[in-house]
């Protein structure tokens, strides 16, 4: 057919929506509206749309036909479609440059806000008192007085006013409002929330202010007014900033790196400002106060344990070859200790119980919650025992050191906020033996990772332990487990030998946080027992040497730190627990 001087052709088979197409018969567009919008309809002597029009042509032998293709107008049904998706087209992009307009015209005069904040300068008055500089969290009435109630001169260090103040941190959280900006410092001691009013709002400062940026602050304290809110109910009032340090904001800012919802590895990756959010430094805190309570407790119990400090660095294993970290050491193989428990017992003799707190490692790749490559262990070794004493022992030390950190009325609000469902746990303790908790789970039909039922001998798995520590609800001694699933210098139960005198101590959404047993005492004993496990007892010559020089009775314990913090706390996982946590893959920051 004869075609218009102005045609625009469309293919939908052969064209193309993009910058390669020009609306020619040899680079058609593919679809009307991209026509449309490329050569727009117009009231007369408009653009004239084309598109391909296929008829059957000849026969071209068995099963093969040739097509004709002819370029006929567009249809009145086709052309109407497009022409209403094209009004739409041409309502959103007005829509969009109006936004771009409005967003430049926005840009621009915020540009020009800065530019005018940059001429505003503030500058402390010589006349005001001298200010005393005060942690965050000091409240000695001695050293800050509160002002209250009302006053037409809102900086005023008249006879009974506030003291004022000079106070440094980070900016944790802020508000602008018209003419105030309300800020929340930290500094690690505790929260202060600052208010800025008239030309302290008015600075480049002030207006790009950012979180974690870190300031010095001059003004008068404040008690909060009447149903305000603020942390210890009071305030500072400032007269005078400077800041120390200005954060990152924007694509960098702290909020946009650690957000909430982030992936896990995220958050791991950014552990260093991950820190700074309240929940993981209350986490800190806490944890700071339980090395506090174990190393009172151990030191006012009777008998005391005095504190050793054991080497890291080991030529023998205590839990299993194979999550042993082995290295070099000036030609020799050594390997990072799983467990001091062996020089432990060595000092005994002569030093009475004691005990450590040390890192221990294990190379075990486990992806559970409640396991890391590196954690805190607090270990301890009692002479002249028996399995019950050690059973006693426990529970007293665990129920004391609970009751000292709580004791502590800024860490007992910290749990209570962390884990508001925390309850002290009663004595005694629920005793359950292996044998019985097997038959336990066979009852409720809780079954092994395979999906079989439980049976002695079997390793009972993490989930199942905990969902049996979370039915019963309550703290458990699980006692005398089979001989082969427990470490060689485990002492046998002389009343079944099949079994040794061991505990694990479980508790309610964590599990186990304690494994403790009598140790071998017996020469002979041991040594079958490196047999038994194919142990080479030569260069464990230090640790036997203790049943040649006067055996005795003993027995201990070792307490996963990030456990015992993950249970008081209510952590999901132990990593939260740990500064850096360090488990399969992960070794950085």
């Amino acid at each position: 057919m004869a075609t218009h001087s102005n045609s625009v052709y469309v293919d939908e088979e052969l064209g193309k929506d993009d910058g390669s197409a020009d609306g020619s018969e040899q680079k058609p567009y593919k679809t009307l509206l991209f026509a449309h919008i490329q050569r727009p309809p117009a009231p007369s002597d408009g653009p004239q749309y084309l598109t391909v029009k296929k008829e059957p042509g000849a026969n071209q032998g068995p099963g093969v036909s040739e097509v004709h293709r002819e370029w006929v107008p567009a249809t009145k049904s086709a052309l109407k479609k497009a022409g209403n998706l094209y009004d739409q087209h041409k309502r959103k992009q007005a829509k969009g440059d109006e936004l771009a307009i409005r967003e430049k015209q926005e840009t621009e005069k915020r540009q020009q806000a800065l530019e005018e904040a940059k001429k505003v300068q503030i500058h402390q008055d010589p006349k005001l008192p001298k200010a005393v500089k005060i942690r965050l969290n000091e409240k000695d009435p001695a050293l800050v007085t509160l002002r209250s109630g009302e006053s037409k001169k809102d900086i005023d260090y008249s006879e009974g006013r506030g003291t004022r103040v000079r106070v440094t941190g980070r900016v944790h959280r802020f508000r602008m409002q018209k003419d105030v900006i309300f800020l929340t410092l930290q500094d690690g001691y505790g929260f202060l929330q600052c208010v800025l009013a008239g030309d302290l709002t008015k600075t480049y400062d002030a207006i790009t202010m950012t979180l974690e940026t870190s300031l010095e602050v001059y003004g008068e304290m404040w008690k909060v007014p009447p149903g305000q809110h603020a942390p210890d109910d009071r305030e500072l009032h400032a007269d005078y900033y400077t800041v120390i340090g200005k954060a990152a904001g924007d694509k960098e800012a702290i909020s946009t790196r650690v957000s909430p919802d982030a992936d896990p590895q995220t958050l791991y990756d950014n552990r260093h400002l991950v820190l700074r959010g309240e929940n993981s430094s209350s986490v800190m805190k806490v944890r700071a106060a339980l090395l506090r309570a174990f190393r009172q407790t151990y030191e006012e119990i009777t008998p005391s344990c005095l504190e050793v400090t054991p080497p890291c660095m080991v030529q023998t294993q205590v839990e299993g070859g194979a999550t042993l970290f082995s290295f070099d050491y000036y030609g020799q193989k050594s390997y990072l200790t799983q467990s001091s428990q062996l020089y432990l017992e060595t000092c005994i003799p002569s030093l009475g119980n004691v005990f450590c707190v040390a890192p221990s490692f294990r190379a075990e790749k486990s992806q559970t919650r409640r396991h890391l490559s590196e954690y805190t262990h607090i270990e301890a070794e009692l002479d002249f025992i028996t399995f019950d004493d050690l059973l006693a022992h426990l529970e007293l030390v665990m129920c004391r050191v609970v009751e000292i950190t709580l004791a502590n009325p800024q860490i007992a609000t910290l749990v209570r906020e962390l884990n508001p469902k925390f309850e002290v746990p009663e004595r005694p303790f629920k005793r359950m033996k292996y044998v019985d908790a097997i038959d336990w789970l066979v009852e409720h039909d809780i079954r092994t990772g395979e999906g079989e039922p439980h049976k002695f001998g079997d390793d009972i798995a993490e989930a199942a332990e905990r969902k049996m520590t979370d039915i019963i609800n309550r703290p458990i001694f699980l006692t005398h487990f089979p001989v082969e699933i427990k470490a060689f210098y485990m002492k046998k139960d002389p009343h079944d030998p099949r079994v040794t005198e061991s505990v694990d101590c479980l508790m309610p959404g964590v599990g186990e946080i304690v494994g403790g047993s009598m140790r071998m005492d017996d020469y002979d004993e041991l040594m079958e027992a490196y047999k038994r496990v194919e142990i080479d007892p030569a260069p464990y010559y230090w640790y036997t040497d203790q049943r040649k020089y006067g055996t005795s009775p003993h027995g201990g314990y070792g307490l996963g730190l990030e456990r015992f913090l993950a249970w008081l706390c209510g952590r999901y996982t132990v990593k939260e627990c740990s500064l850096y946590p360090r488990f399969t893959d992960r070794c950085t920051p």
